[in-house]
């Protein structure tokens, strides 16, 4: 995972450098930091994940918001689950959760830490 906090960042072509990136990693996914302020509380990760690839159940980083960018995830959180697709977005309950990508997909989490 790489960070990114010098000047502005064009979404869509960070999104498809993303896509890129998963299409050559064994895992199916790769990811960027984006803070709004280092060491702050406010942070940003975008993530782009193959076609069938997931996000295993894991907890809730605190306050967090998912937007898909591109392609449609399946966000799963107990017995529920949504599926989203480019220009929406979730507020992800404070439970286990996981991501599992439809199609080639591109997200960003906005996670706001205590």
């Amino acid at each position: 995972m790489t960070e990114s906090n010098a000047g502005p960042i064009n979404l869509t072509a960070l999104g498809e450098e993303l896509l890129a990136e998963a299409a050559g990693a064994a895992s199916g996914r790769a990811t960027r930091v984006l803070r709004a302020k280092p060491g702050g509380s406010l942070s940003q990760v975008m993530l782009a994940l193959l076609a069938g690839r997931e996000l295993s159940e894991h907890e809730n980083p605190g306050q967090a918001l998912l937007e898909a960018r591109r392609g449609r995830v399946r966000l799963l959180a107990g017995e529920a689950s949504w599926e989203l697709g480019p220009d929406e977005h979730i507020t992800i309950p404070e439970q286990r959760h996981s991501l599992r990508a439809l199609t080639d997909a591109v997200v960003t989490l906005t996670v706001v830490r205590g």
